[in-house]
């Protein structure tokens, strides 16, 4: 499955319980209000167990995970350098469980 399509049903099941907003790639989550706090954390760690890749505490933040495209384009960047759990770039601490 496609990462985009695969983070849509997550977030589709997961947080929006039935609700039938348009999920497009572009649909604000984090500064719609779409998403709290603590499912930003949940999506989070979805991130980091599905898709193999450690995200740092710099990173979590809307400029990475505000829309479904910012998300996909971050967990392929993170991929293609090799930002998966077992290496995390000085600065950018793995988040706590």
């Amino acid at each position: 499955m496609e990462i985009s399509n695969q983070l849509r049903e997550f977030i589709r099941t997961t947080f929006l319980r039935g609700d039938s907003l348009e999920l497009s790639d572009t649909t604000p989550l984090i500064t719609s209000g779409l998403l709290d706090s603590t499912d930003t954390l949940e999506l989070l760690l979805y991130m980091e167990s599905e898709f193999g890749i450690t995200v740092g505490d710099d990173e979590s933040g809307p400029k990475n995970l505000d829309t479904l495209e910012r998300i996909t384009a971050f967990i392929e960047a993170k991929r293609a350098e090799g930002g998966g759990r077992e290496e995390t770039r000085e600065g950018s601490e793995p988040l706590a469980r």
